[in-house]
């Protein structure tokens, strides 16, 4: 027993010097829980998920250790982390109608695991995005089938407190069958903080919103039947870069930091040319050195690469890489920006790439992490 402790201690140890050195970082992984209707389904599990699951991912190799998981909570879908990494934030997105909710979790860096804290109401349903502003004081949650978002002041123990604002959209798009009604799939804030931007898919819709008061100061349209999906700043500030989901294009917009207005400079397809859809392209982001951009496609099963001119903002792309898996929801780059990850949905994997820093273009390394239904990755 005393060497089991001593083993123990020794780990806890490892960890928590390998998460304050430069080339470590906390992988969190969102799931869905259950596929199914949960009013006819109730069991949490059905897909085999446990919920949150946590790693250590040493940059320096490309290789990631399973610290912990959660238990019990319900379709973690997508999640934001607080900064300085204490407290963790989760859409739990229930199917059901009238039971979305924002779930908050606290993270112990010696440990590596979360602790549920509570969880408030989303005050709609199937929320699908959260995001927690620069300074931890103010969370935004995204309510797609609902078609509405949510804005919460954060208290003293990092739990959401009554609801600041909440706005619904009314209305419909022109796709009959996907855009019925407003279905708002993220809410991502500028980097100066001034804006939070809500891209509504149901809609054709991006608005800038006031995190202050709530009020949408301006009203974007994208073109008809495209279906914005979400948004990626430049480092620089100056630019935009929108993933459509119906259109299958990637978005240039300049940023106007006075007005929050978002200007298009360019559209180009996130797909080959071969493609004749429907699309359903779902993820992106823009590379930490500001140089390339990468956006996701589910119906292709690849990711798109593209360089980005610096002094424009304009795209040129460069290939595309398949995701080895099906249904690519979400990816990201790892704070060391030599790595790329794809959560490969029905696959129950994440498939690891290592990015070549000079020509942006990414590889697969072999290695592949085997999590149920992996939806959201997020970094510490």
């Amino acid at each position: 027993m005393q060497r089991i402790s001593a083993l123990s201690i020794c780990s806890l140890l490892l960890f928590a010097a390998s998460v304050t050195h430069g080339q470590n970082y906390v992988l969190f992984v969102g799931t869905y829980t259950n596929t199914g209707n949960l009013a006819n389904n109730p069991k949490l599990d059905s897909t085999g998920s446990k919920g949150i699951y946590v790693y250590r991912f040493d940059a320096t190799t490309g290789k990631a250790t399973a610290l912990s998981h959660t238990e019990g909570v319900c379709n973690p879908s997508y999640l934001a982390v607080a900064p300085g990494g204490a407290r963790l934030y989760a859409c739990t997105e229930s199917r059901m109608k009238g039971k979305g909710s924002l779930s908050v979790f606290d993270f112990d860096k010696k440990k590596g695991r979360l602790t549920f804290l509570g969880k408030v109401s989303s005050l709609g349903d199937n929320p699908a995005y959260v995001a927690v502003d620069a300074e931890g004081k103010q969370v935004a949650v995204a309510n797609y089938t609902g078609g509405s978002y949510t804005l919460y002041s954060i208290g003293a123990g990092g739990l959401p407190g009554k609801a600041q604002f909440a706005v619904q959209h009314l209305g419909r798009g022109a796709n009959p069958e996907r855009q019925e009604a407003p279905h708002v799939h993220s809410a991502v804030y500028s980097p100066d903080g001034k804006f939070l931007y809500i891209q509504d898919l149901g809609l054709d819709q991006i608005s800038a919103v006031s995190p202050a008061t709530g009020d949408e100061q301006q009203q974007m349209k994208t073109l008809p039947g495209s279906g914005p999906r979400h948004l990626s700043f430049h480092p620089n500030g100056r630019f935009a870069y929108l993933i459509e989901e119906l259109g299958g294009c990637v978005d240039v917009y300049r940023y106007d930091a006075n007005t929050g207005r978002l200007d298009s400079l360019q559209r180009i397809a996130a797909h080959p040319d071969t493609a004749r859809g429907p699309f359903r392209s779902s993820d992106i982001h823009v590379s930490q050195d500001g140089r390339f951009l990468y956006a996701s496609n589910r119906a292709e099963t690849s990711i798109a690469i593209f360089s980005v001119d610096p002094a424009t903002g304009l795209l040129h792309t460069l290939g595309y890489v398949p995701t080895m898996g099906v249904e690519p929801r979400n990816f990201s780059l790892d704070p060391s920006g030599k790595w790329l990850l794809v959560a490969n949905q029905e696959s129950d994997s994440i498939v690891i790439f290592s990015v070549d820093e000079r020509t942006g273009m990414i590889q697969p390394t072999g290695r592949t992490l085997k999590v149920p239904r992996p939806t959201c990755l997020k970094w510490e």
